[in-house]
């Protein structure tokens, strides 16, 4: 997995995201929005409990579970400051003052994910297990679960105050947030600075496991699943099964 790609493939996500919502204002960006957060639900999931959790288990003691749970109740706390945009939350009005709370928050949590994914590709082994080596699943994780927030983000972008120009401009400084993380994680030796991998990544997985439990909940209407929603969180489960 080389650098380039993933630094390019991170941004041009949010780039779609913003593409979709500048030139196809006349589709109905709620219901793709919904189906695209479906399916990266049931992805993100079926990553972290076929994947990431026995992985941490294996090479941690039962502790990391705290850790897990810890990136769960993080989520909670900045979905707080968010609105719950990472989950398909967007709240619209006209002529609102540029949400910085949130903007902050989405910032947070796309670095800290961006770390583990840096350290991968330096070639240090967050988890030793026979799939993880050259996986690439925490990689599309993130990219299938950053541009319906890119969409949802930039919806509420161009409702703000801010011009078109601007709202690009704060939607690609979103954009280079998990790049940076990559950075961080790709120029920190593990332990160095405090730094240890295994927590770092079990708190990225408690922040994915509310993400998508929250996404997977709420895509019901009237405690109804759509067909189409139910089918799109069966995919993202099973082509993150087939990447087992």
């Amino acid at each position: 997995m080389e650098a380039f790609i993933v630094y390019s493939s991170l941004i041009l996500s949010v780039v779609l995201g913003g593409f979709f919502v500048t030139y196809l204002q006349q589709t109905n960006k709620a219901q793709i929005i919904k189906l695209l957060l479906a399916f990266s639900g049931g992805f993100l999931l079926a990553i972290a409990f076929t994947h990431f959790i026995p992985d941490l288990y294996h090479e941690e003691s039962a502790s990391i579970g705290i850790y897990i749970l810890i990136g769960f109740l993080i989520q909670l706390l900045m979905e707080f400051f968010s609105g719950g945009i990472e989950h398909g939350h967007v709240h619209v009005h006209k002529g609102q003052k540029m949400p910085w709370g949130l903007f902050i928050s989405l910032s947070v949590h796309s670095i800290l994910e961006g770390i583990p994914l840096g350290n991968q590709l330096m070639g240090h082994e967050i988890l030793s297990s026979h799939h993880h080596g050259d996986d690439n699943s925490l990689l599309l994780g993130i990219l299938f679960h950053q541009l319906p927030v890119a969409i949802a983000l930039m919806t509420l972008l161009i409702n703000t105050k801010l011009t078109t120009a601007k709202a690009w401009i704060v939607l690609m400084l979103f954009g280079i947030m998990t790049p940076l993380g990559v950075l961080v994680g790709m120029l920190t030796l593990p332990g160095e600075f405090g730094l240890d991998y295994h927590v770092i990544l079990a708190i990225v997985v408690g922040m994915f496991l509310h993400i998508s439990t929250t996404i997977i909940f709420e895509t019901s209407e009237n405690h109804k699943f759509n067909l189409l929603k139910l089918l799109a969180i069966f995919v993202g489960c099973g082509l993150a099964f087939l990447m087992h």
